[in-house]
């Protein structure tokens, strides 16, 4: 099938790492794996953060226009199908549910949420628009457990609902897991950072707003633990580089690294080469980083809090904190600081619960049941 793909938060080509792209990434890759072509429909960013009703209403209304002219281009050899990853009040999806319609074809949403408290308020049109477009999708996937009680009740038919794990391409996470001493030893040399020290490594966007709280999280929790010893390195960079790197200065003492930022591909060297993955997680949807980590075999610190209990088994592939909750933070990365073989074995379980439950190539096979029954329901 030809699938016309579409991002409103981020295109998936967007030179800007993120969580959200890596998604949007992974579920074009596992599509490809059952041989189904992506196209994407549009880089048009419908994202209005600061909540203003003027925006909004240029934002629908510009939407509108490049829904007439992808009809318009797509009339006589439209897609086979349409999927919208990530939509909610603050980016809702004003071309598919326009462009589908028109052109008869079936239409997916993938992470779609909807939060009822937001109806009257700043984001009003955005919130309006995202609860049209859910009400319209042929089948809507939920990546995040979180999403579904609220999602669920918009559509007419709840077998339009899908579950679907977040997943990553496991068997590259696993190859750098597999060459761990050496990962280890060149990532200490590289940064510093002696053998007997553990390693902490902490990998986000820095960006205000909820990736700089989570900074400032682990900052003040670092800052509770004394003198026990650690380092941590931190992989990520953005506007809000300096205010994070204040946050976790005075933790420190010169025990916190800056890698800033680190290609996609680098990535499963430094999993391999830490000891425990830390993320605050403050309103994460998931967190990609947690689910590349365990993949790695790198057990887990991070806040309970959206759908990282979906990819973080508590106790088993690594620990969950209240999440903002500094102290209890601190408390809880202690605990597995103090116990080198509860790391290894959490470390086992992680490879293993990854590559059983999120590994791409079952995601793959999700999508394609998923599309292919939208087609025969249409089709009867």
């Amino acid at each position: 099938m030809k699938v016309a793909f579409y991002a409103p938060m981020k295109p998936p080509d967007s030179p800007v790492p993120s969580g959200d792209r890596e998604t949007a990434r992974a579920l074009i890759g596992a599509l490809a794996r059952k041989g189904h072509r992506t196209v994407v429909a549009s880089r048009f960013v419908s994202r209005d953060g600061a909540g203003n009703p003027v925006r909004q209403a240029r934002i629908r209304e510009i939407g509108g226009r490049l829904a007439d002219r992808l009809v318009r281009r797509w009339r006589d050899a439209p897609p086979d199908a349409w999927l919208t990853y990530h939509l909610y009040h603050k980016a809702p999806d004003w071309l598919g549910p326009a462009v589908t319609r028109a052109l008869d074809i079936p239409y997916y949403v993938a992470e779609a949420s909807h939060a009822p408290k937001r109806a009257g308020g700043p984001w009003d049109i955005g919130y309006r628009g995202a609860e049209a477009a859910i009400r319209a999708a042929d089948g809507v996937i939920g990546l995040s457990s979180l999403d579904a009680g609220c999602v669920l009740p918009l559509l007419q038919d709840a077998s339009r609902y899908h579950r679907l794990l977040p997943f990553t391409d496991t068997a590259r996470f696993a190859a750098a897991a597999a060459d761990r001493p050496s990962h280890r030893r060149a990532v200490r040399a590289t940064y510093g950072i002696d053998d007997d020290t553990p390693l902490l490594l902490a990998v986000g966007m820095m960006r205000d707003g909820d990736k700089l709280a989570s900074y400032r999280v682990l900052g003040d929790a670092l800052s509770r633990m004394g003198d026990r010893p650690w380092r941590l390195l931190t992989v990520g960079d953005g506007p809000a580089r300096t205010a994070a790197e204040q946050a976790l200065g005075p933790a420190g003492d010169g025990r916190v690294v800056h890698a800033g930022r680190v290609e996609p591909d680098a990535l499963p060297a430094l999993y391999a080469a830490a000891d425990i993955l830390t993320w605050p997680a403050v309103n994460e949807a998931f967190g990609v980083a947690l689910l590349e980590a365990q993949a790695t075999g790198l057990p887990v610190v991070a806040g309970r809090t959206g759908g990282v209990p979906d990819i973080v088994r508590d106790g088993e592939t690594g620990l969950l904190a209240p999440v903002g909750d500094a102290a209890a933070f601190a408390a809880t990365l202690e605990t597995l600081l103090d116990a080198p073989a509860r790391r290894g074995a959490m470390s086992a379980s992680a490879l293993a619960a990854t590559a059983g439950a999120h590994d791409i190539a079952d995601a793959a096979d999700a999508l394609d049941r998923i599309l292919a029954g939208s087609r025969k329901v249409r089709a009867a």
